[in-house]
């Protein structure tokens, strides 16, 4: 499913990047409301073992750069435990969901190996410019300020989501309801660096108080200080809030919106763009990449087109 350039977002050329990493860093994903929504994963996903596969893409294997052909790996970049898009299969440091998963589908195209490394969502880019990895799939959304630095081609989409606790005793209905609240926020995530500062500029026309900005390094941070009463709510990725309120009787999902596109990203010297790109087409294409987002419950996820560089 295409979706229009209706949302606000944004994603370096290598030099000067390290300095600046981390205001390049809004985050994930979103876009317009009415879009579709992402449903909530099978209860079977965190144990289901398969991992679906793809033949080489021989076209795009041959785009690849001699570095990555002579080594024959990727190592892509993935944040840490955030179900269902990124998570530990249980009982092991083996990373599932549906980035991960994608991330293999690119490799099992490009017939590369695919050497997952996880690190917190603030560190991707600073990690790319080290050349530390050579791509991310993180939920990434594809901004024009991301774009100085990093290339990107979309690959499912996913939206906003505002979790409150149970029964909802602030009475939070949409964020629009956020002035003056406690909201727990993701670190670098777009949430934080793109959409509260333009909620606290509506906020401040209102005559209102602007959003108590906490942070956290994961979600399931946010979500104990939530279901602990230190904060009014958390706002951040659809399918991970959505997840969680599956999981924890303590919280639900007040509002879901604002769907739109996240991207894989590359660095801008590193000479991947057209050969994820070419792989990504063939991924989307598959009965594969079906399968992946089916298994995590994220099916209403699915695009059609690997847009490059298309900003948000």
């Amino acid at each position: 499913m295409n979706i229009p350039p209706v949302a606000r977002r944004a994603r370096f050329a290598l030099p000067a990047v390290v300095a600046s990493a981390a205001l390049l860093l809004s985050a994930t994903a979103c876009s317009p409301a009415g879009s579709a929504s992402a449903s909530n994963p099978s209860a079977g996903s965190a144990s289901d073992t398969s991992v679906p596969t793809l033949a080489v893409n021989q076209a795009a294997a041959d785009l690849l750069p001699a570095s990555i052909k002579s080594s024959k790996v990727l190592r892509v970049a993935i944040p840490t435990n955030e179900p269902p898009t990124q998570f530990y299969r249980e009982g092991t440091q083996e990373m599932t969901g549906t980035n991960p998963d994608v991330a293999r589908l690119i490799g099992d195209a490009l017939g590369v190996k695919v050497d997952i490394q996880v690190t917190n969502f603030d560190s991707i880019i600073p990690g790319l410019a080290a050349n530390r990895y050579d791509m991310t799939v993180s939920s990434m959304t594809p901004t024009t300020k991301r774009m100085e630095v990093l290339d990107f081609v979309d690959y499912m989409q996913i939206g906003n989501a505002i979790a409150v606790p149970k029964g909802n005793p602030a009475g939070i209905k949409d964020e629009h309801a956020l002035c003056g609240k406690k909201v727990g926020l993701l670190t670098g995530s777009y949430q934080l660096t793109v959409n509260v500062p333009d909620y606290d500029k509506e906020c401040t026309a209102a005559g209102k108080e602007t959003i108590q900005r906490n942070e956290f390094q994961d979600t399931r941070q946010a979500i104990s200080a939530l279901t602990s009463g230190r904060l009014d709510t958390v706002l951040a990725d659809s399918p991970i809030l959505n997840f969680a309120a599956t999981q924890n009787q303590q919280i639900e999902v007040a509002a879901t919106y604002e769907f739109a596109p996240v991207s894989v990203g590359v660095p801008k010297e590193s000479g991947l763009l057209k050969s994820v790109s070419a792989a990504l087409s063939a991924v989307i294409k598959s009965d594969a990449y079906t399968k992946v987002l089916t298994k995590y419950g994220l099916e209403k996820s699915a695009i059609t087109d690997a847009r490059v560089n298309f900003a948000q």
